[in-house]
């Protein structure tokens, strides 16, 4: 049963916010100062420029590939194990403006791919097999991805909102995000 007020997943619902991450990251990160793209939340957490990293690495790495595996249906279905967040030296580090350029273009490819599919109901159904998870379809994972950009929009908002933690003085009681 579902929750009241929740959707059932439609592709081309999804695709429209596929779609629209590479232009939201472009509009909220382009020409701000190294203090807003570096900035993270304390020790072992992410910036946005290495969320943004983390979004291209996944188009490359793990959603098409796992898409492209269960449409297949080949006699190997168990998805390769995704490295979160490849290690990236200052030498190899992008600027941001071509990293989200990058991204963009990634995410071009992997829509078209979606789309040149022409999937139908029934191949939502396939399944493939996620090394934790156990089978999932392909609509699961579709949705799966749509959740991700969106958690990590909100995680670079997040992150980015906390740079101002201390600087907001008194209204830290009604500014929640500082706090999650």
């Amino acid at each position: 049963m579902r929750a009241e007020g929740l959707m059932d997943f439609d592709l081309p619902t999804g695709l429209a916010v596929l779609e629209r991450t590479p232009a939201t990251l472009r509009a909220m990160l382009s020409g701000l100062s190294s203090g807003w793209i570096d900035g993270t939340e304390g020790p072992d957490t992410w910036s946005p420029y290495a969320v943004l990293t983390h979004l291209t690495v996944a188009d490359r790495t793990v959603w098409t590939v796992r898409a492209k595996m269960i449409v297949a249906q080949g006699p190997d279905r168990l998805f390769p194990s995704f490295v979160r967040l490849p290690e990236i030296s200052e030498t190899d580090r992008m600027p941001l403006p071509a990293l989200l350029d990058d991204f963009a273009h990634v995410r071009e490819e992997s829509l078209r791919m979606l789309r040149d599919w022409r999937l139908t109901e029934s191949q939502l159904q396939l399944e493939g097999e996620h090394p934790v998870f156990g089978r999932v379809t392909l609509q699961q994972l579709l949705a799966a991805w749509v959740a991700h950009d969106l958690q990590h929009v909100a995680q670079i908002v997040r992150v980015m909102a906390k740079q101002y933690r201390d600087a907001v003085g008194p209204w830290r009681e009604y500014l929640t995000i500082m706090d999650r």
